[in-house]
């Protein structure tokens, strides 16, 4: 699939998840009992297919080639999955004496807890023109880690409301998520060539799947009369998602382009993509399990939801930018790599 044509797939799912926001969908569609059977067919099937198609398409053989940048690596990881929802909680504890709607500053948490995404990342480095192999490794790695760590995160930053008991949660993400990526690689070995002739439309079908939850998650929102989401909170979440990510954005820039980082100009627009980047996924399928039963899930997802195309418009727009920055700055490097000649008198 063509660069553009990835790109413009992320913009229809960003889009039709804005669209589901505005619409505020019919309530007895998504809600447990309705007709899609959301409690079976979201909570086991959807997910599971999800990651069963992911363990089908992640190349994972191409990984090795980045594999000795630990330097990057653990930066970007760190990052992500330390500092990121770190500074979110200590930013939160600010916004908790305003009258911010406190389920979207928990939903806020839940971002920052959140892996970095498998594509989207790696579709703006690439149109960079940055490190894609750093890219596929911190995206793939990343989601690999965030299946445990994750959980463990939205635990200790805002713990498990739901009835459901610890050794449940981990076993239901077990079954769920770890099992079907294991047996899509698997299935990957068996039939790689065929996958690399045919190219199923991997993209497409996760996407569609993803759209389901996502119907579901917003007709559970609006299927409680008693939802309370003011407009107020929500155009408040809606910039500070814009704003935390251009500072993070910023900051890893920053980080990555000190004298002695170590990191190129290509290594930098990996890192500045896939440090400050979420994925959605990931994040809905885990929250519908860690929070089950929780009268606030469809809130806390919320910001989730706001996320996803705003890194995306970010990213978007920004790769100009990045890019002229990147190339002039290769440039800069090869002039002082060149040995001066000596002028003959």
């Amino acid at each position: 699939m063509g660069l553009l044509e990835r790109l413009r797939k992320e913009w229809f799912i960003a889009g039709i998840v804005l669209v589901i926001a505005a619409a505020r969908l019919e309530p007895d569609v998504g809600v447990k009992g309705g007709p899609l059977k959301p409690e079976i067919t979201i909570t086991y099937i959807a997910v599971s297919a999800i990651f069963f198609n992911s363990g089908l398409s992640l190349k994972t053989e191409e990984l090795t080639s980045a594999l000795m940048h630990v330097k990057l690596h653990l930066f970007v990881q760190i990052f992500t999955l330390v500092f990121f929802p770190t500074a979110i909680w200590l930013f939160l504890q600010l916004l908790s004496i305003t009258p911010i709607n406190e389920w979207l500053l928990k939903g806020l948490q839940t971002v920052g807890c959140m892996p970095p995404p498998v594509s989207s990342a790696v579709i703006l480095t690439k149109a960079v023109g940055g490190n894609e192999a750093a890219a596929i490794f911190n995206s793939a790695f990343g989601s690999f880690l965030g299946i445990v760590i994750t959980p463990l995160l939205l635990l200790l930053f805002l713990g498990s409301s739901s009835s459901v008991p610890f050794t449940s949660i981990f076993s239901q993400l077990f079954m769920t998520v770890v099992v079907p990526l294991i047996i899509g690689q698997i299935v990957r070995r068996y039939i790689k060539d065929w996958l690399e002739r045919r190219k199923p439309p991997f993209g497409t079908i996760s996407s569609c799947v993803l759209l389901m939850i996502i119907y579901t998650t917003f007709c559970d929102t609006f299927a409680n009369p008693n939802i309370d989401l003011d407009k107020f909170s929500l155009i408040i979440i809606v910039f500070i998602i814009f704003s935390v990510q251009m500072s993070f954005m910023f900051l890893t820039f920053l980080f990555s382009t000190r004298n002695n980082s170590g990191f190129t100009p290509a290594d930098t627009v990996a890192i500045i993509f896939c440090s400050t980047h979420k994925s959605l996924t990931l994040g809905i399928p885990m929250l519908k399990i860690v929070f089950a039963g929780y009268e606030h899930l469809s809130l806390i997802s919320v910001p989730l939801l706001i996320y996803h195309p705003a890194q995306i418009l970010l990213g978007s727009l920004l790769v100009p930018t990045i890019k002229s920055w990147m190339v002039s700055r290769q440039k800069a490097l090869k002039l002082t790599r060149q040995p001066k000649v000596p002028v003959k008198v």
